[in-house]
């Protein structure tokens, strides 16, 4: 039988699994793919709270749908900054990240065109879950790379530590499970 925490989040109530990121630690897994009503409550909720802004940045792959829904029901313009360069990307830009849940250390891409979008706009970036703030501090440095203006930080979970700091803004915290 596998372990599990149950939360509300948006109104929304879930049972996230646990996973093991090493011998003395569980994370509950709270992912948003195929979770529309989430994606959907989790938008309108931050929202509310969000700093008005030009553009929504989040990174690849999880924050996906949520900057997609903030951007949909709110300011209309998002950017991605991808895991690999694609064809399409004319002239990156790319700052190195390593996030708690992913084993080894990533790179993040931003092509010429969608740093351009940035540039001189005031930009909300947005995650699904912040915790070490490891990718939260490289897509900063891209927006800044890119001329854009930081007006807040939001996500849907702050967990752990994440839930004491002062510059983020999230609806619900999500504890760590020490074992």
């Amino acid at each position: 039988m596998s372990r599990t925490h149950k939360m509300t989040i948006a109104g929304c109530e879930r049972e996230l699994p646990l996973c093991e990121v090493n011998h003395n630690l569980d994370i509950a897994a709270f992912i948003m793919f195929g979770d529309v009503e989430i994606t959907e409550k989790a938008a309108a909720e931050l929202l509310k709270i969000a700093p008005e802004h030009d553009i929504v940045m989040t990174a690849e792959a999880k924050g996906i749908p949520l900057g997609y829904e903030m951007a949909r029901q709110g300011c209309r313009e998002y950017v991605v900054a991808r895991k690999g360069v694609k064809v399409y990307m004319p002239d990156p830009i790319s700052v190195r990240v390593h996030s708690i849940t992913t084993l080894s250390q990533q790179t993040l891409y931003l092509g010429r065109d969608d740093a351009d979008k940035l540039k001189g706009k005031r930009v909300l970036i947005v995650d699904d879950v912040i915790s070490t703030g490891e990718s939260l501090k490289a897509i900063e440095e891209l927006v800044h790379m890119a001329g854009g203006n930081i007006v807040g930080k939001v996500a849907v979970l702050a967990e752990g530590d994440a839930a004491d700091r002062d510059d983020i803004i999230f609806l619900e915290k999500l504890p760590v499970f020490p074992k």
